[in-house]
């Protein structure tokens, strides 16, 4: 039996499903809130402007992140992100003998034997 097993139901996705967009809509809410709240902290004292509303602060969220972060997402922008592709390429370029020694090496790394019970 291998330690990383995906033995997964249908009600494990179910939750997953459930779970997921709850846990994201409770967190813009509670990031919305913190922006309204240190906003009218803060600003009409400092700089002279007006309060804002729940609405407004999740307005100026919206457009920050138009502005400042676009809608292209984070996925592939991060140098990070590429590793796999350098793997690839160097993979590539190894001898048969070289890719079987590093087999090796992964598969002691990442066997349970090697004080690695929990992989995944």
């Amino acid at each position: 039996m291998m330690c990383c097993e995906n033995n997964r139901g249908k009600a494990f996705w179910i939750k997953r499903a459930i779970f997921f967009p709850i846990a994201i809509t409770a967190g813009v809410l509670l990031f919305t809130w913190v922006v309204m709240l240190l906003w009218n902290a803060i600003l009409p004292a400092v700089i002279g402007v007006k309060a804002i509303t729940f609405c407004q602060a999740l307005g100026i969220l919206v457009l920050s992140k138009i502005l400042f972060g676009g809608f292209k997402g984070s996925h592939g922008h991060h140098p990070f992100h590429n590793h796999h592709k350098d793997f690839h390429k160097k993979w590539m370029h190894l001898s048969e003998e070289e890719r079987e020694k590093m087999k090796a090496v992964w598969k002691e790394r990442h066997s349970p034997e090697a004080g690695n019970e929990k992989c995944c």
